[in-house]
């Protein structure tokens, strides 16, 4: 989802990214808060002071975001659901969980932690704000805190995906149905719902006179009906992929090429004359990696004569791999997850084939075809 995010760490073995549109997110926060909020309602500070306090709140504002995505992590461990990273981005934080979750009752607990988290940060800052009242810097960072902290709880218990109370109702719903596909569906629905109706507020914020307020609305609803929109479709998909396994769309045939063949050589009678995005290195023990267009162009093409392919192999050990009998939506799943395009099909007897995403679009070719 996130390409473009800087690591900034690890917490309890998750990785904590920052996605750029942090950044932009961040000015803006820091920038409204000291040129608007905090002028009106702290007089008497210098400028430094308006801006430093703004920043340190913004930041603050995503540190909680932070501790709101780790409950939602420690949460789905404890189901025994992987949880690679937590990323902040423009509009908050989102923690990929590597799963779905095992039942209702897990993705219930999942979801509502998060809610729960944000609320007990907000009364956890209007207990120490009494405290911070003689200095009156302290005083606006905690005030503030205590008053997004509950907004953030409140807003994330709309009931509508992707927001927490969206999936509190998918949890509901699935306990009572039974359905998952059919839960998600409908809580989908209800968040390009809330979507819309954010964005018509916006549009009419924007329009009576309260142009950022209703442009950050607006905005917020079309994250929202965007994200729940994927969703949907991504159900659809799901449903029509249904059991069928990776055998059923990898490539068997797959090119192999020798690793002792320059690269101007493969390029010339295999990308370039048969048009392929990947091939497979194969030496005497068998396949031992492969070949994109991508590690070529690592290399000058001055050098493409003297290079042999050995040399930019990218060998299987360090690829992401997928096995004959797993559900194609598992191998979708994980495409996605590690940003790559095709992967090696491996069973106990070596590489058997190849899984790329135009041999997945085209079997949902013919499925859709076959349903029609």
């Amino acid at each position: 989802m996130f390409r473009h995010a800087i690591p900034i760490g690890r917490v309890l073995g998750i990785s904590i990214d920052l996605d750029y549109s942090w950044f932009v997110v961040v000015g803006l926060i820091t920038w409204i808060l000291a040129v608007s909020y905090f002028p009106t309602q702290f007089r008497g500070w210098s400028v430094g002071e308006y801006w430093a306090v703004g920043a340190i709140t913004a930041i603050m504002l995503f540190v909680s975001v932070l501790i709101h995505e780790l409950g939602h992590a420690i949460v789905a461990q404890r189901y025994g659901l992987a949880v690679p990273r937590i990323t902040l981005f423009l509009f908050g934080g989102v923690s990929q969980i590597a799963a779905e979750p095992p039942s209702a009752i897990a993705e219930f607990w999942i979801a509502v932690i998060g809610p729960v988290v944000s609320l007990a940060l907000a009364a956890l800052f209007w207990e120490v704000e009494p405290l911070t009242a003689s200095w009156p810097p302290l005083f606006a960072v905690v005030e503030y805190l205590a008053i997004l902290n509950l907004i953030l709880c409140i807003f994330n218990l709309i009931p509508g995906f992707p927001l927490d109370g969206g999936r509190v109702l998918r949890a509901i719903l699935w306990r009572i149905k039974g359905n998952y596909q059919r839960a998600t569906a409908v809580a989908a629905t209800t968040g390009r719902f809330f979507g819309f109706a954010l964005i018509f507020l916006g549009v009419w914020e924007a329009l009576t006179g309260a142009f950022i307020n209703g442009l950050w609305i607006a905005f917020i609803g079309w994250y929202l009906e965007s994200a729940a929109g994927s969703q949907l479709q991504q159900e659809v998909l799901k449903a029509l992929v249904g059991r069928h396994k990776v055998l059923d769309a990898m490539r068997r045939d797959f090119p192999l090429v020798p690793p002792n063949l320059t690269l101007q050589e493969m390029v010339d009678k295999y990308f370039l004359a048969h048009g392929n995005r990947y091939l497979v290195v194969s030496g005497p023990a068998g396949p031992t990696g492969i070949v994109t267009p991508a590690t070529v162009r690592a290399v000058s093409r001055s050098e493409w004569a003297e290079t042999q392919v050995s040399q930019v192999t990218v060998p299987l050990s360090k690829l992401a791999v997928t096995h004959p009998e797993t559900t194609l939506w598992s191998a979708l799943e994980k495409m996605g997850r590690d940003g790559v395009n095709q992967m090696p099909v491996i069973d106990a007897s070596g590489v058997v084939g190849i899984l790329s995403r135009d041999d997945i679009l085209q079997y949902l070719r013919v499925l859709r075809t076959l349903a029609a």
